[in-house]
């Protein structure tokens, strides 16, 4: 799955892929109970198909039911967005991306968190990333 596709799920997507990836493995039924305000059966049927379609869920049938699953762990799925993150709205700048979160989060991180960040630069930094 390209970087382009990864950045170009609507909301009801996203939702989707968030319950398939916390349950692992999900079925229309499965999706349709844990979505806030969910659409109709077919609706859900028809997002699935379509997140299918671009590569995000594959699927098995068993026992006369489709049961979704992610193509690629979460953890790769993420780092995709992020990247799409970055280059839509900090022109590709690490730098302004986490400065963007430390002005949204400062206030919330605790100093065990802030050192684990210090401590991500000074290894990235002995790195020569």
């Amino acid at each position: 799955m390209s970087e382009e596709a990864s950045g170009k799920l609507s909301r009801r997507e996203r939702q989707i892929m968030n319950i398939v990836y916390a349950r692992g493995r999900a079925s229309v039924a499965d999706v349709l109970e844990a979505l806030p305000d969910p659409p109709s059966y077919s609706a859900v049927r028809a997002l699935l198909r379509i997140l299918v379609e671009k590569g995000h869920l594959r699927y098995t049938e068993e026992e006369g039911r489709y049961v979704y699953s992610p193509v690629r762990a979460r953890r790769h799925a993420a780092r995709d967005a992020l990247k799409h993150v970055l280059q839509t709205f900090y022109e590709g700048s690490a730098v302004k991306t986490v400065a963007a979160l430390l002005d949204m989060s400062s206030r919330d991180l605790s100093s065990a968190e802030l050192d684990r960040l210090a401590a991500l630069i000074e290894a990235a930094k002995r790195e020569g990333r």
